[in-house]
C-alpha cells in the first residue's frame, strides 16, 4: 500500500534536506551518522532528481529566489514542504518496483502537483528504520518560481502566479491523496484507501516515543533477566496504546453508553466524557483529555454506537432464527384467544367494614356498605361456580396462570414493537439512499470532485450516512427492498394489535381473578392488610 506523509519545515538551511537525502541518518536521533574520520557516510542506494532547479545547488537557489520576492525571511514562516510516497514492500517482489522505476513515479507527480515549485526528488530503497520499503521524498520551496497554469485543484487565483506560497488545505491534501492511489492503481501496486480515516491513529511523535521506550524497556529487562529476576512486561505501551487496549476491551463487553462509561471508569480507571459530539477519554495518569479522533476512527463516537446497535441487530437476529417456532406458539396462542376473550362481570371488591373509618363514622353508610358487600358476596359465588373453581388452590392456580399469560403477551408485544420500529428506520433511510442516489452517481462520475461534493454537500453526505446505517443492518452488506420492508411493516403492525387486543384481555382477566380472590379472603376473614397494588387500583375505580 502506498501512504502519503506531509512535513511542513520551517527550518531556513535548505542544505539539511539535502544533506538528509543523500547521507545516512540515525532515525531515532535524526543526526547524520558519521565515520571514523568525522565525515557524513553517503546512503548506499539513492536516486536524486531536481525540478526548476539543480538538486545540489537546491539550497542555494531557493535563498536566491526568496530573497527576490523578500519571502521566508521570518522565523515562523514555512520555508519548505517535504512529501513522504511510500510503496508497500510486497511491490518490490510481486509487482517488480525498482528505485528507478520509482523515481519516475515520483517526479510525474511532483510536476503534475507542485508545478512552478523548485523541487528536490530522491528515492531512498532502503525503507524507513530498515523496513525494506521503496519510499520517494519530494521536497518544495514553499515559494513557486513560476507562472503556471491554474489547475483544478488551486483555490485562489494567486496559486498559479509566481512570488506566491504553496497553500496547502484540507481538500488539497485530499486530492493529493486521491492522486496516489490513482497512480498505484493505473501501475498495478497495493493501494489502500487514504482517504478514510485510520482505524487506528499512531502519530510519528508516538511511533518515535513507542520505539525508544522499547529500546528502554528491552535495556531494562535484559539486566533484570541477567540478575536473574523476571520481567513482568516485554512490550512497551504508550499511553494511547493503553487507552486503544481498554477501550477496544470494554466496548466488546458493553452493550450501551453507560455502561461502557462505567466500565472503564472501574476496570481502567479511565475518566470519559462527550464533548461537542466526540468521545474523549482521560488516562489515569494525565491530566488533560484524548479526543478519540486522534486515537483511530475506530475509538470515535460513531464506530463504537454503530458497534452496540450491530450487537443489538444480532441478538435481534438470534430471535429471528426463532422466528418459525415464536410464530407457532403466537399461532397457538392466538387460536386460543377466544377462550379468554374478556367479559365484564362487573365484581367488584367487598368494603373491609373494619378497616373503613367513614363506615365506623356513619351507621347509614355502614347499612349501605353491609348490602353492597352481600350482593358482592353474591356475585364472586356464582362466578366460582361458574367457572368450576372447586377450591380455592384452583382459584389460586388460574390466577398464577393468568399472570403468566399476561407477562408473556407483554413480553411479545414489547418485541414486535422493537421489531417495527427497526423496520420503520430502514424504510426511512431506504427512501434517503434512494432519493439521493442519482446525485451520488453523478459525484462519482464527476472529474471534481471536491468541487462537485462542496456543491452537493447535503445530498452526498444524506446518501453515504443512509448507506452506511443500511448495511449495518444486513448480514451481507445488501440493502433492503423497499416493497419487501412495506410487506413486512404490514405484517408486524397487525400482530401489534393483535397481541395489543390479546394483552388488554388478558389484564382485564387477570384483575377479574384478584377480585374474586379479595373478595373470598375478606369472607373467609383473612388478614388483607398488604394488599397489592393491584387491588388497590380496582378499590379506587
Amino acid at each position: 500500500m502506498a501512504i502519503l506523509k506531509h512535513i511542513a519545515s520551517k527550518n531556513a538551511d535548505y542544505g539539511e534536506a539535502q544533506r538528509y537525502l543523500m547521507f545516512q541518518y540515525n532515525e531515532d536521533t535524526m543526526k547524520p551518522i558519521l565515520d571514523e574520520n568525522g565525515r557524513l557516510i553517503p546512503r548506499d542506494e539513492y536516486y536524486l532528481d531536481g525540478i526548476n532547479c539543480d538538486p545540489f545547488s537546491f539550497d542555494m537557489e531557493c535563498k536566491e529566489l526568496n530573497a527576490q520576492y523578500n519571502k521566508n525571511h521570518s522565523f515562523d514562516e514555512i520555508k519548505s514542504h517535504h512529501y513522504i510516497l511510500s510503496f508497500d514492500p510486497r511491490d518490490m517482489t510481486e509487482n517488480g518496483l525498482t528505485g528507478e522505476r520509482a523515481q519516475q513515479l515520483g517526479l510525474e507527480y511532483a510536476r503534475n502537483n507542485f508545478p512552478g515549485h523548485q523541487a528536490l526528488v530522491c528515492t531512498h530503497t532502503d525503507g524507513h528504520n530498515e523496513s525494506g520499503n521503496i519510499h520517494v521524498h519530494i521536497v518544495i520551496n514553499s515559494l513557486r518560481k513560476y507562472d503556471v497554469d491554474r489547475q483544478d485543484f488551486m483555490e485562489r487565483p494567486c496559486d498559479s502566479c509566481a512570488g506566491y506560497k504553496h497553500h496547502l488545505t484540507k481538500d488539497y491534501l485530499s486530492y493529493l491523496k486521491q492522486d496516489v492511489m490513482n497512480l498505484c492503481l493505473r501501475e498495478h501496486l497495493h493501494q489502500v484507501d487514504l482517504l478514510s480515516p485510520a482505524e487506528k491513529k499512531v502519530t510519528d511523535r508516538e511511533y518515535h516515543a513507542r520505539r525508544r521506550g522499547q529500546k528502554k524497556m528491552d535495556k531494562l529487562n535484559q539486566k533484570m533477566l541477567a540478575d536473574g529476576i523476571l520481567p513482568r512486561k516485554t512490550k512497551f505501551e504508550t499511553q494511547k496504546d493503553f487507552l486503544r487496549s481498554a477501550i477496544e476491551e470494554t466496548a466488546a463487553s458493553s452493550h450501551s453508553l453507560e455502561e461502557f462509561q462505567k466500565l472503564l471508569k472501574e476496570k481502567y480507571l479511565i475518566s470519559f466524557k462527550t464533548s461537542r459530539g466526540r468521545f474523549s477519554y482521560l488516562h489515569p495518569e494525565r491530566g488533560k483529555y484524548i479526543t478519540g479522533r486522534s486515537l483511530g476512527s475506530h475509538y470515535e463516537k460513531e464506530y463504537l454506537l454503530s458497534q452496540w446497535e450491530k450487537k443489538a441487530m444480532q441478538k435481534q437476529a438470534l430471535f429471528s432464527e426463532q422466528k418459525s417456532s415464536e410464530d407457532t406458539s403466537w399461532n397457538s396462542m392466538q387460536n386460543n384467544l377466544p377462550a379468554f376473550v374478556f367479559i365484564k362481570s362487573n365484581l367488584k371488591l367487598v368494603v373491609d367494614l373494619q378497616n373503613c373509618v367513614k363506615a365506623q363514622q356513619s351507621s347509614a353508610y355502614a347499612r349501605k356498605v353491609k348490602l353492597s358487600n352481600l350482593q358482592q358476596m353474591a356475585k364472586t359465588v356464582a362466578y366460582i361456580q361458574e367457572h368450576g373453581y372447586d377450591t380455592e388452590e384452583d382459584l389460586e392456580k388460574a390466577s398464577e396462570e393468568a399472570e403468566t399469560q399476561t407477562a408473556n403477551m407483554r413480553k411479545a408485544l414489547r418485541s414486535t414493537e422493537d421489531k417495527l420500529r427497526q423496520v420503520n428506520e430502514q424504510i426511512h433511510y431506504t427512501g434517503q439512499y434512494l432519493a439521493n442516489k442519482s446525485i451520488y452517481r453523478q459525484f462519482i462520475n464527476s472529474t471534481n470532485k471536491t468541487k462537485f461534493r462542496q456543491e452537493h454537500q447535503t445530498e452526498i453526505t444524506l446518501y453515504e450516512t443512509a448507506r452506511k446505517i443500511l448495511k449495518g443492518y444486513s448480514a451481507d452488506g445488501k440493502l433492503p427492498s423497499m416493497k419487501l420492508l412495506k410487506v413486512e411493516k404490514g405484517n408486524l403492525t397487525a400482530l401489534k394489535n393483535s397481541q395489543y387486543e390479546a394483552y388488554q384481555n388478558l389484564r382485564k382477566y387477570e384483575k377479574e381473578l384478584h377480585t374474586v380472590q379479595t373478595n373470598i379472603d375478606t369472607f373467609l376473614g383473612k388478614d388483607r392488610s398488604q394488599q397489592s397494588e393491584l387491588e388497590k387500583e380496582t378499590t379506587r375505580s
